[in-house]
């Protein structure tokens, strides 16, 4: 199991999915990805790949994973692996360009 940790840009992304009611499917999503985030990284259903335009404060592969498919402007969660093992540090959540 992974600690997640957010930062300051992904807790006010999750925030504002928190304060916005018509958000609220959203933010239940997120949940429930952060959760699968922390058991398994590598969940079939959050089809992480690699983000490649992206890399973490000390050069870090950045990963993507859904938290929505098949709906427009799809939530997104941006992670990389650490600071520590056993560590998985969320970097944004936010719609799918």
């Amino acid at each position: 199991m992974f600690k997640i940790f957010l930062t300051p840009e992904a807790e006010r992304n999750l925030n504002r999915l928190r304060a916005n009611k018509s958000l609220e499917k959203r933010y239940k999503a997120a949940g429930k990805t952060l959760k699968y985030l922390a058991n398994n990284p590598r969940h079939p259903g959050l089809q992480t790949h690699v983000f490649e335009s992206l890399s973490g404060p000390n050069g870090e592969k950045v990963f993507e994973a859904y938290a929505e498919q098949n709906t427009t402007a799809a939530y997104r969660i941006f992670w990389f692996y650490g600071p520590r093992k056993g560590e998985i540090t969320v970097i944004a959540i936010t719609p799918h360009p």
